[in-house]
């Protein structure tokens, strides 16, 4: 049964209440009505776009967080979400004469929440740019094709998950190497974009609206040649993320071996079970690589946290976190940056609380 209102709300706090309920049920055509009617009754697209459908899609990550929603379900409400904005791009209201210059907006390669980045490309039509969106996980070497053939003023860049940082740092560089200079946006970047200015884009903002408003108030510089990822982050002459890159699959096997005896629950797990830990341990490895990679303690800890409060949310104890750190932390023990994030991550776990799980979503970012 379709959940469309016979009347439609106007102001942005009911639509979004009225598009959320159209999502949780899964009612494509309802979100797509509602989204068209607004605008027919005069709501500002701009404003459905970043006041509506981007707070549902928050939504939508702190429901899975919380596990409320299924990874299906969580899937199955960012297709309509997509659909909505599709909707709306495709409404009179919507249609803006591309008077200003050229822009390339795309996802980190690897990185597939391509929402955010599709929000900024749809704001930045309203406001008259030429917009190439290019969508999810973009090789560098295609992006750099691109940037040749059609030549922008500028690249968005957008990454909602850490791990593909050392890829956004490679793309940024790639892009500068050209002579086109890089903004970037999306949760993978950090509180207040501390991880943009460590990786060398010109320009970060915070979510959609201050991306756009920060491109149209003034043209970013033309990056100089020359300039490779190591001078940003000198740290990586120590190959402690190279070398914890390269053994993912062994310490992974490592560890899961050596948890049948650290964790004797485990041995009780089924074939599932098993799966599901491994994927965490994998996890675990990728974010200490990222952390080595950023040389940066919080991101790790903070994820060490994050999964913990996940886990909680589905009846998992977080008590078979620590025994798997300390078996990595024995594995990587002639690694000194590795050991000290593991040994704080195993401190983050034994302290007074553990936060709630922040959402797989990031408000309206690009």
């Amino acid at each position: 049964m379709s959940t469309e209102l016979r009347t439609a709300p106007r102001r942005p706090a009911e639509l979004e209440t009225a598009l959320w309920e159209a999502v949780f049920a899964g009612d494509e055509y309802a979100a797509t009505s509602l989204v068209q009617r607004a605008l027919d009754d005069g709501v500002d697209p701009e404003s459905v776009l970043l006041d509506v459908i981007a707070p549902v899609q928050f939504k939508v990550g702190e429901e899975w967080a919380a596990n409320r929603m299924t990874v299906a379900q969580e899937h199955a409400a960012t297709a309509i979400n997509d659909r909505a904005v599709a909707a709306l791009s495709l409404h009179p209201a919507a249609r803006t004469a591309a008077e200003r210059g050229r822009i390339t907006v795309a996802c980190v390669d690897g990185e597939w929440h391509a929402l955010p980045a599709r929000l900024l490309a749809e704001v930045l039509r309203l406001r008259g740019w030429h917009v190439d969106y290019l969508g999810a996980q973009v090789p560098v070497p295609h992006l750099i094709a691109h940037l040749h053939r059609t030549g922008p003023e500028l690249v968005a860049l957008s990454s909602s998950i850490a791990t593909r940082l050392p890829t956004a740092h490679a793309t940024i560089t790639a892009c500068q190497a050209v002579g086109v200079p890089v903004v970037v946006g999306g949760a993978a970047f950090g509180p207040g974009g501390r991880y943009a200015e460590l990786l060398g884009a010109d320009a970060w903002a915070a979510d959609a609206r201050s991306a756009a408003d920060r491109i149209q108030r003034a043209p970013l510089a033309r990056p100089e040649p020359g300039h490779q990822p190591i001078d940003d982050l000198p740290h990586l002459d120590d190959q402690e993320y190279t070398m914890v890159t390269r053994s993912r699959t062994s310490l992974v096997r490592a560890v899961m071996h050596g948890l049948d005896d650290a964790f004797p629950a485990m041995r009780q797990y089924n074939d599932l079970q098993r799966e599901r830990t491994a994927e965490d341990v994998a996890h675990i490895v990728d974010f200490l690589a990222t952390a080595l990679y950023l040389d940066d303690a919080d991101l790790f800890t903070g994820f060490i946290a994050w999964t913990a409060g996940i886990l909680a949310a589905r009846g998992v104890p977080a008590y078979s976190l620590p025994p798997a750190l300390g078996l990595l932390a024995g594995e990587l023990k002639d690694f000194p940056r590795a050991t000290r994030l593991l040994l704080l991550g195993s401190d983050r776990l034994a302290g007074p609380s553990i936060p709630s799980a922040p959402s797989a979503s990031a408000r309206n970012q690009p």
